[in-house]
């Protein structure tokens, strides 16, 4: 089997732009990007969106565990998962890259016609830029990590409307977003 593709020549041109000089490996997501307007999309900013519950945290680490199969039995994949607008768990997502995960459950989202609004995804890996511009781009609202978000991840929550929450393992949730408290 063969197969030829031609490419019209400014489909070509915004292709190449986006070319990267080395391989990252791990960092803020901006490791051989050669335009910054590639690694900084304009994206809209989110409505504003109110905080979800300290009662939906509450455990949180525990109970996404029944939406880590591979995680639980090897350890060496990261996870995303939604919370819908009424704090239940529905949907997880497994893969060795954290990009991955998070882009699985959107899609599977968005097959399944799971209503975004008011929901709340959770990954359990570091919270960088990329994983920001994941969100956004889908339309959720709040982003709870497991671990740690970069600096520039938090820039880009603030400036997005986007509420980011840190579920550290030993001590209360931080919050960075335009809300300034979780709700009671």
């Amino acid at each position: 089997m063969q197969a030829e593709v031609e490419i019209a020549s400014r489909a070509f041109w915004e292709l190449k732009q986006q070319r990267r000089q080395l391989a990252g490996t791990s960092g803020c997501g901006l490791c051989g990007v050669e335009a910054v307007e590639q690694a900084l999309p304009d994206l809209k900013a989110l409505p504003g969106a109110p905080l979800p519950p300290i009662e939906w945290l509450e455990g949180l680490r525990q109970r996404i565990g029944e939406f880590q199969p591979l995680g639980r039995h090897c350890g060496a994949v990261h996870a995303a998962v939604f919370m819908d607008g009424n704090g239940q768990l529905l949907l997880g997502r497994e893969d060795i890259g954290r990009h991955n995960a998070l882009d699985k459950l959107i899609g599977a989202l968005i097959r399944q016609d799971i209503p975004l609004a008011g929901g709340v995804a959770i990954v359990t890996s570091r919270c960088s830029l990329e994983l920001i511009q994941k969100v956004l781009r889908a339309g959720i609202q709040t982003l709870v990590s497991l671990s740690s978000p970069t600096g520039l991840a938090l820039q880009w929550a603030r400036r997005h409307n986007l509420n980011l929450i840190h579920l550290p393992q030993h001590s209360a949730p931080r919050v960075y977003s335009p809300a300034m408290e979780i709700q009671a």
